[in-house]
């Protein structure tokens, strides 16, 4: 069936060079989906589905202000990334992670890159992710960045670009160990030919992650992962990496706070709590700090948080390093902080409450794609060459309304990769969510996690706006690079 396929023209693809001659690493995935009719492709992708479903591997997708629950749309034609492709992409991951931890350590103590000038001090201490209320709180080893999600795109020549950081909440992990899972079982004779890096003992090094920066040094300190509950959108993620890891999920309800200490009830009585892995953004963690209207934060949390009896990971107020326009200062702080070059580059990004940058933008606004800078999972934007003339009239209106509070990129045109749809196996376009664990030692997951825009010409690849996702190879042996962290 994969015989069919038709590359797109002026996009990079990434399995195939021209429409039926594949990439070397891809051939003997292609000549054995090539064996398959389409009656077999369709069957196993439909048990998949029932799988996931079964499973409970579900996200929301909102459309006009309404929810929707549907099973994680998989795709079953993986991405396969060569062993030295990946050496170099992942030793850039280590770099800007490292490089973005020194900058939260520094702004909330000494702040000498706004002193110096590298980065503007009013971009920083006027966000609204710079939170005052943890300036001068020693975090843990230092550690502000548990766990960070790093959104990589290749452009049309095939080169790796880093398009967004995120290091608030990052979801989207346990589909990477979920679509390995379902490719083995459903798919076995394409594994046959390859060698890939293992998945499995990431998430025992993800718990090792959150021992390490255990407020006090403990043989078992006691580890729990905070939701928002059941209706949450990424709460599959939860409770699949809660499970996986031995941790307690809980609930705002299951803690307290009790002369600065975190407790979690238990049958047996109240449980000192040493390590929080919140999935509940800052602005809901603690009512009195907060949003005192929040209803899924924990009285208190932050005191004791300041006290150093508890340790929150992420580190609380590291979405002032994830804003957007923050994001295209991060080859400087590399410069700054480690004296490297930049291994990743980033995507063009114009910062609009600079005048130049928001005249060029105004004037080029069918060319670029806009951002709002605090904004996530694709909402807020806008696709210069996709929208209608009164999308960007509409949107025009808000940047000259706000200017500081949006970035204009270039179209990046996306690389494509081969995806089972209706009308057969199609071109789509694909990102890359890395995920970069800072550890004592840090740990990089072998490829991803593959998300794929389903809609025909889509850049859009969120789940939450319909996206999907593919299991993602990276072939030979695992390498990290292993050097200690600091600044």
């Amino acid at each position: 069936m994969i015989k069919k396929y038709e590359t797109a023209d002026h996009f990079f693809d990434e399995m195939f060079i021209n429409d039926d001659k594949p990439h070397k690493h891809y051939q003997s995935l292609v000549n054995n989906m090539s064996a398959l009719d389409e009656d077999t492709i369709k069957n196993r992708h439909l048990l998949a589905e029932q799988d996931f479903m079964r499973q409970g591997i579900t996200f929301t997708v909102y459309h006009n202000d309404e929810g929707t629950e549907r099973t994680m749309p998989f795709d079953p034609l993986p991405r396969i990334i060569p062993a030295d492709e990946w050496e170099i992409v992942e030793k850039g991951l280590y770099q800007r992670v490292r490089a973005l931890n020194c900058f939260l350590d520094d702004i909330y103590t000494d702040q000498n890159i706004l002193k110096d000038q590298v980065v503007p001090r009013d971009l920083i201490v006027n966000s609204p992710h710079f939170y005052h209320q943890v300036y001068g709180v020693e975090v843990p080893k230092k550690n502000h960045i548990f766990i960070a999600g790093i959104d990589l795109i290749r452009d049309e020549n095939g080169n790796y670009l880093v398009l967004e950081d995120n290091i608030r909440n990052p979801s989207g992990l346990s589909y990477v160990f979920q679509n390995r899972y379902i490719m083995r079982k459903l798919f076995p004779e394409l594994f046959k030919e390859y060698t890939l890096q293992s998945l499995d003992n990431y998430l025992y090094e993800m718990h090792e992650a959150l021992k390490y920066i255990a407020p006090k040094e403990k043989e078992k300190p006691v580890i729990v992962l905070l939701t928002p509950g059941m209706y949450n959108s990424a709460y599959y993620d939860h409770s699949f990496l809660a499970k996986q890891m031995g941790i307690e999920l809980v609930e705002s309800r299951d803690l307290l706070v009790k002369d600065r200490i975190v407790y979690m009830k238990t049958t047996r009585g109240l449980q000192q709590v040493d390590v929080i892995y919140r999935r509940i953004d800052d602005d809901y963690l603690d009512p009195i700090e907060f949003k005192e209207d929040s209803l899924i934060g924990v009285p208190g949390l932050l005191d004791a948080y300041r006290a150093g009896n508890v340790s929150i990971a992420n580190a609380i107020g590291n979405g002032v390093a994830d804003d957007k326009a923050t994001y295209a200062y991060v080859p400087d702080m590399i410069r700054y902080y480690l004296q490297e070059e930049p291994i990743l580059s980033n995507v063009k990004t114009y910062i609009l409450s600079k005048k130049e940058d928001y005249h060029y933008a105004l004037n080029h606004l069918d060319e670029l794609v806009f951002k709002e800078r605090n904004s996530s999972g694709g909402y807020n934007m806008l696709i210069g060459p996709h929208a209608t003339m009164e999308e960007k009239e509409l949107f025009r209106a808000k940047i000259i309304k706000n200017p500081e509070n949006f970035i204009a990129q270039p179209t990046i045109s996306l690389s494509t990769l081969p995806t089972y749809t209706k009308e057969g196996i199609q071109s789509r376009h694909i990102d890359l969510r890395a995920f970069v664990l800072l550890n004592e030692v840090p740990h990089i997951v072998p490829g991803g996690l593959t998300r794929v825009a389903l809609k025909k010409g889509s850049l859009v690849v969120n789940s939450s706006q319909g996206g999907g996702s593919k299991d993602t190879w990276v072939l030979g042996n695992n390498i990290n690079d292993r050097r200690q962290k600091g600044c």
